[in-house]
Order: structure tokens, then sequence, then C-alpha cells
């Protein structure tokens, strides 16, 4: 096998997104300020490796605040965003929170929240149970927000008559998917009112389009990601979707499956927002010991989007 020549097709951008970076440094700061330990409700990211990384330096992961058994410590909320109830609940116990939630899925919130006092019903159209998902769908009193996941349900999907209505999205959707849905949902209630700007972040859709760009070229594409990682599960779809017969992700229990890669002259590689660049190496050093690779990196925009550190951080 290591005489034969594999071409890599490297998809740019891939890897982590400013709400990532903003996300993890949130935790790391927090430590240093804090002192360990430093309680985390919900993986931080839906990333192993990254979460790994951050107990070895002191940081605990909780689903629930009722879990942390020192409540003098401090509490920081994940990326994805949390229900209002979260905060209120982390008040009553006289914990100090500090919220790691994107400024993107914040910007949903408001969204949300902003349509809701406005007199609107609400759509999110979204994964059922993703913690995104929860924590938008918990902005709003729970009778004013219906969870729309396919064109399927926007069919079942009854409104009283009256009612005025709009949408707004999860941010870590695929682009193409919910197109479908927001076209079915506009056929339905011509009327329903459209966020001012698309809630699919910058980065899920600049790492899908870079999949779309590289997906019809190669032989199999793989994505580093996380199993519970929403952007890394549409960026396998987003590969298969675009002409790409074999794509798979490669998570922390993934065997590469070396059998079939030598059967392809080209393969593709890209990795979710909350997957470190390190997991894109290791692949590819994996790939060296097996293969000749010639690596062929193929962006199509650079990203130099930057989001603020909380002021009490630093």
């Amino acid at each position: 096998m290591k005489n034969k020549e594999i071409k890599v097709l490297l998809s740019a951008p891939r890897g982590f997104c400013a709400g990532v970076e903003r996300a993890i440094e949130i935790v790391k700061k927090s430590i240093k300020k804090y002192g360990a330990p430093v309680y985390v409700r919900h993986e931080i990211v839906h990333n192993k490796y990254v979460v790994d990384s951050l107990k070895a330096i002191g940081a605990i992961f909780v689903e629930e605040l009722e879990e942390i058994k020192d409540k003098t410590r401090p509490v920081i909320f994940s990326a994805h965003g949390v229900p209002k109830s979260v905060p209120l609940e982390a008040d009553s116990y006289k914990m100090e929170y500090i919220d790691a939630t994107c400024p993107l899925v914040s910007k949903v919130h408001r969204e949300a929240e902003n349509l809701h006092k406005a007199g609107y019903h609400i759509i999110l159209i979204g994964h059922n149970n993703h913690p995104e998902v929860i924590g938008t769908m918990g902005q709003l009193p729970e009778d004013t927000i219906d969870l729309i996941q396919d064109e399927h349900d926007v069919e079942l999907y009854e409104l009283d008559n009256n009612e005025k209505i709009a949408y707004v999205t999860q941010t870590t959707l695929s682009v193409d998917d919910t197109k479908n849905i927001i076209k079915a949902l506009k056929k339905k209630f011509p009327q329903i009112k459209e966020p001012f700007k698309e809630d699919i972040c910058y980065a899920t859709t600049n790492r899908q389009s870079a999949v779309k760009n590289i997906a019809k070229k190669c032989d199999m594409f793989f994505v580093l990601g996380s199993r519970n990682s929403s952007n890394s599960v549409r960026l396998v779809e987003v590969a298969e979707q675009t002409g790409c017969q074999h794509a798979e992700l490669i998570h922390s229990e993934s065997v590469i499956p070396f059998e079939k890669i030598k059967n392809c002259k080209t393969i593709g590689v890209s990795s979710g927002a909350s997957a470190p660049e390190v997991l894109v190496e290791n692949f590819i050093n994996k790939l060296k010991e097996n293969f000749k690779i010639k690596i062929e990196e193929v962006e199509i925009i650079k990203e130099n989007v930057v989001f603020k550190i909380p002021a009490k951080l630093n």
C-alpha cells in the first residue's frame, strides 16, 4: 500500500469557528482567574478531544447545575446556549456563571424574543433535543414556539387563523435542506416573516460550501468531528448530496478504512467547526504511514471573524 499514491484535497475553511474558539478561551481564562475546578454545563463544544483537554486543566463537565457539588465554584454555559431557566437556577443557588453562548446563537435568541414581543408565533427549524434547539425554545413560553425538523413536519403543521407567524433556525443546519423547509413554509404560509439575516452561521455555510466545492472530485470524503456535532454530521451529508458516494465521519472511536482508501485516487478531508486542527493532522499522518500522499488545500474564502471574551475575564 505504501507505494500507492493518493491525492488529498483539503477543504478550507474547516475546523474551529470564532464561537468555538471563544468558548474554549472562556473556559481556559476562567480556570486561570478562579483556579480549578471550574464547572461547565454540557460539553462546552461537541468534541471529545477538546472536552478531555479542558478536563485535564481543571474543568468539570455536568449536564445539570444540581449535579455541581461545590456551588461556590463558577459555572460556564456551553457555546450552544441555554434556556432562560438555567441562569435563574444559577441565581437561586447564588452561583457565579459565565455565559459562553456563541454570539450568533444569542442573535437567534434575541430575534425570537423580539418576534414574540411583536405578537408572532415562532417556528424554529432545527433538530429535536439538540442543546441549541433546547436553548432557543427555552427563551420563550412553551406554547409560543414550535419545532419543525423537515418538510413532512411543515405538511402536518396547523396554525390558528389569526396568528402572525415567523421562523428562526438553528445555526448549524444543512443550508440546502433548510432552504427546502423554508420554501415549503412560505408556500403554506405566504405571510410568514423571515429573519432579516439568515440564521445559519457563517462558519456552517462556509464549511458546507468548501465541501461542495471538492466533493464531486473525490472517491471518498472524510469529515473529522464528533457524532453529536450537528455541523460535522451535516458536512458528511453535504459531501454525499454533492456527488461523493462514500463520505464518512471520523470520530474518536473510528477505525480508518485503509482497505477502502487504497482503491481511491482522490479523497477529500474537512472538519467540523468544533474539531481542532490537530485531529486533521493526526488523520493525515496516519494516511502517510500507509500511502504516498499528495496534499492540495482548496480554500474558497478567508475567515477573519473574532468574538470578544466577556469583560470580567480580561
